[in-house]
């Protein structure tokens, strides 16, 4: 129990010292890519890049959807079995934001388009 004590001091001590914090909400892949504007931007998308999460609370397909936006350009959507606590969140007005963690160098390169553009979900 002491030690437990001990490391949540040491957390909050780091925290309180840093200049910026960010709590991963998760980490997932890009879904629907081809559906959308990705492969037209390709070359300028970076690890690191904000991201703009946006609610289609009216999408039929899916009514927990969150397109996922680069510069006002439709990348994809958050995928269906992970975008409903972000849907939620988004709802009720969390601070959540997303980036770019990792990028293929072209937008074919992998087979499966999963692993073609992982994103991270953060609070702010």
């Amino acid at each position: 129990m002491r030690s437990a004590l001990s490391l949540l001091l040491l957390l909050l001590a780091a925290v309180a010292g840093a200049q910026e914090v960010r709590l991963v909400v998760q980490s997932s892949p890009l879904a629907g890519w081809r559906y959308a504007e990705a492969a037209e931007v390709w070359p300028h998308l970076a690890v690191g890049a904000a991201l703009d999460l946006v609610r289609e609370a009216d999408n039929p397909h899916d009514a927990n959807a969150v397109r996922v936006q680069w510069r006002g350009r439709k990348l994809g959507y958050v995928p269906r079995r992970q975008n409903a606590t972000i849907a939620w969140g988004l709802d009720r007005g969390a601070p959540l934001r997303a980036r770019i963690s990792r990028v293929s160098s072209h937008p074919t390169e992998h087979a499966n388009p999963a692993k073609r553009l992982e994103f991270e979900v953060f609070l702010e």
